[in-house]
């Protein structure tokens, strides 16, 4: 099936793209380290693949295949995907002890975090205005709530990207299975029916984009040192 996923993605990249829509106008709003005029989103996103082009319908039909194969254990983990946030995604990999509770300064800077790629998730969906595959296509039953918002790109995707790799900056030795772990984020949005393939890897280009240039924000590198420092007694713990 991830055959057919990766297959569908060549077509992506081949053809079948929507007009790009008109280079966007951002709303001024209030952002912590990286705004989205800070990129530049049509040059950095292609459009969507146009909505009767047989690009979209090896999309939908990879859905739906998807659908027809799929598990209560991906269903499951589906609805975990659906409402994971910066710290539970972080404890699948670092441990319980990783908690908004435990590490609350940690907490006020990931929520402003969470902040920024909200402006970015915002102004990509409005930009593009796709909308999800299962008002087009009445096969596909979604396993999570199916919310009428922007499909594309996906910002579950986005999300789980930009967290992999601030949390890589955090804790270098795990940075394979936090990038493991924002691959199975991405995977199973598909699972759920309700993006396309393509909603998806655009949100992984927007997640890498994002946290590449924030990183490299002195605001973010000092905040992420502050965090760095609340964190160090619980990693001693752990050692002991």
């Amino acid at each position: 099936m991830k055959q057919l996923f990766l297959s569908c993605c060549v077509l992506f990249n081949a053809a079948g793209l929507t007009a790009a829509p008109a280079a966007p106008t951002h709303p001024a709003a209030t952002a912590y380290f990286l705004a989205p005029a800070a990129l530049d989103l049509p040059a950095l996103l292609p459009p969507p693949p146009a909505r009767d082009s047989l690009v979209q319908q090896a999309e939908l039909e990879v859905l739906y295949q998807l659908q027809l194969a799929r598990t209560p254990a991906q269903v499951s983990q589906a609805h975990l995907i659906e409402a994971e946030d910066f710290f539970s995604f972080g404890a699948a990999v670092l441990g319980p002890w990783f908690t908004a509770t435990k590490l609350p300064q940690t907490a006020t800077v990931l929520a402003h975090l969470g902040s920024d790629l909200d402006l970015f998730s915002r102004a990509t969906k409005t930009y593009f205005n796709r909308r999800r595959p299962p008002f087009l296509d009445t096969r596909l039953q979604p396993c999570v709530e199916l919310r009428d918002t922007g499909s594309y790109p996906s910002g579950h995707a986005m999300r789980a990207t930009a967290w992999a790799a601030v949390l890589s900056s955090l804790f270098p030795e795990h940075a394979a299975a936090f990038q493991t772990r924002a691959a199975a984020n991405r995977w199973g949005r598909l699972l759920a029916g309700v993006h396309y393939p393509s909603d998806v890897e655009a949100g992984r280009i927007l997640g890498a984009a994002i946290s590449r240039e924030m990183l490299k924000t002195p605001a973010l590198q000092n905040k992420l040192k502050e965090i760095q420092a609340e964190i160090a007694p619980w990693l001693q713990r752990k050692a002991a």
